[in-house]
Formats: structure tokens, sequence, C-alpha cells
């Protein structure tokens, strides 16, 4: 290996502790409690250090927030694919995503709440959220029926999902229905 690619192995291997921790840090405190300097500490490695990978929080955020993307397609996907038959799989898919959102709170805000720099529904929108998005058309396609378009029928359901997802989170839905609410939606939204 050359003193080049080990620099950079490095480099990649810094930058991968950096989101770890800010993501560990933000599930932990909150992102409120993510700074560079707390980060640097941390990380132990000095600020400017992190400044060399970052040009500050938002784009911390924005790694985050492509990470999770990734993980929520794996996610996603896995689900669907255990699923038997069409309407199983838009069900193992809305209640996947929400617990995606519920296990992993700071993530999805790095996603959907927090300005992370990124571009969404455009054509220099990062692949992590372009196959995010797939995956939830892979799986959503079928339900959208022959007077929809796909594309379309899925960014509805995914904005239902988030509406459920982050009421929820802040109280202002009942914990109990929760389950009723992913039938509801399957069923009103799906045609099948």
């Amino acid at each position: 290996m050359s003193v080049q690619e080990r620099k950079e192995r490095e480099r990649a291997d810094r930058e991968r502790l950096i989101v770890a921790t800010a993501r560990e840090l933000a599930e932990q405190q909150g992102w409120d409690a993510v700074t560079t300097r707390r980060l640097a500490e941390r990380i132990e490695y000095s600020q400017p250090v992190l400044y060399s990978h970052f040009r500050g929080k938002r784009e911390i955020v924005g790694a985050v927030a492509l990470l999770g993307a990734a993980e929520m397609a794996t996610t996603l996907r896995t689900a669907s694919s255990a699923a038997d038959g069409p309407r199983a799989r838009v069900t193992a898919l809305a209640r996947s995503y929400l617990g995606f959102a519920e296990r992993n709170p700071a993530v999805y805000d790095a996603m959907f709440r927090l300005d992370g720099g990124l571009v969404f529904a455009a054509e220099d929108t990062p692949e992590p959220l372009k196959d995010a998005f797939a995956a939830m058309l892979e799986s959503l396609g079928e339900a959208a029926g022959n007077s929809v378009h796909p594309a379309l029928f899925t960014e509805v359901f995914w904005a239902a999902l988030h509406g459920l997802a982050t009421l929820t989170r802040a109280g202002r839905l009942p914990p109990g229905d929760a389950e009723k609410r992913v039938e509801l939606l399957v069923s009103r939204l799906a045609m099948m």
C-alpha cells in the first residue's frame, strides 16, 4: 500500500468516525449538543481536523442524513421483500418506515427536519436519498393502481408516513392507535 493510499484510508476512517460520533451524540443528547468542539473532544482530534473534513455542523448533519437514507433504504427493502403479496408489502413498508423513524430520531431529524444542505427531488439529489425513495417506489408502485403515476403515489404515501412519524414523536397522536393508523393508511391509499 502506498503512502497516498494509506492517507486516503485514514482520512476516510476519520470521516466515518466524525459522522458516527455526531450521530451517537445527537441520538443521546439531541442535535443541539453536537458542536465541532464537542466532536473534536470526543474523537480526540483538533477542531481544524474536523474542518478539514466538513465545513461545519451543516455538512455533518448532511453526512448523517445520507448514511441514514442508505440505512432506511435497506430497512425498507428488507421488510418489503419478506412480506407475501402486494398489500402485505405495503403494510410492511409502512411499519418499517415508522419503526426506523422511532428507533433513529436524530437521524430522522437529520434526514427531514434539519438543514444538511441536501437537495431533494432534483437532478443533483445525492444517490442515497434517491435510493431511499426508490426503495419506497419499488413496494408502492403496484399499490398506486392504474389511475395514478407510481412516483406521485409514492410521494403522497411518503408524506402521510412522515406526518404520522412526526406527529407521533411529538406526542400529538395517541400512542395506542399506531397500528390502526397504518391499516387505515394502507386500506385507503393502496388500490389492491
